[in-house]
């Protein structure tokens, strides 16, 4: 296999999925969680997102035209869900914080956002199908397109067990204003999916 092929490919996917960039999220999804069950929501998002990565890598195209559903659809309903994300976020819906009352113990935001469409988002799936295609289609190459998926998933989770420590650092105040913040940052890549699946439908 290409050394340059290898490289690109795993920049590729580190760029799309964006483990740096998922921590903050990650520490406003699991606010007044603890170490224990924050590294289990972690590890269930970045397995489940592996399967469903790996799964549209190895059959994404057959899935989506069996099922009459295009990239710029699957999109755009990505980036509305996302959105319902960030409203949670800005509004402070997701958890209750008022003074002596406890986070709902069946919270669980590994599935959604987090594994998709956070980890396994629009942009992930459509690489995976992509670097599939360019692997050349025999065992090897679909081999090593997995074993760069399941690296870059390693790398995410190791992200994933320093957000305990990292929010500590910031404080409740400091969370806060990140939460808000991400709460911004989420809708607008949001409304972004949204337009790039309305444009890849050819009506602008």
């Amino acid at each position: 296999m290409d050394t340059a092929f290898l490289i690109t490919s795993f920049a590729t996917l580190f760029v799309v999925i964006d483990p740096p960039g998922l921590v903050p999220l990650f520490i406003a999804l699991t606010q007044g969680m603890g170490a224990d069950r924050r590294r289990r929501l972690g590890l269930r998002a970045c397995v489940i997102g592996g399967i469903l990565l790996t799964m549209f890598g190895l059959f994404g195209e057959s899935i989506l035209g069996f099922i009459g559903i295009s990239m710029p659809a699957f999109r755009i309903a990505g980036g509305i869900l996302l959105f319902l994300t960030a409203l949670d976020m800005l509004f402070e819906r997701r958890t209750q914080r008022r003074e002596g009352q406890q986070a709902d113990p069946h919270h669980d935001p590994s599935v959604f956002p987090l594994a998709t469409p956070l980890i396994a988002g629009p942009g992930a799936i459509a690489t995976m199908i992509l670097l599939m295609g360019e692997s050349g289609g025999g065992w090897v190459g679909t081999l090593t397109v997995l074993g760069l998926l399941f690296a870059m998933l390693l790398v995410t989770f190791l992200f994933f067990l320093a957000s305990t420590p990292l929010e500590r650092l910031l404080g409740r105040t400091g969370t806060l204003v990140i939460t808000r913040l991400l709460g911004m940052l989420l809708a607008a890549l949001s409304v972004q999916f949204v337009i790039d699946g309305v444009r890849g439908t050819g009506l602008i």
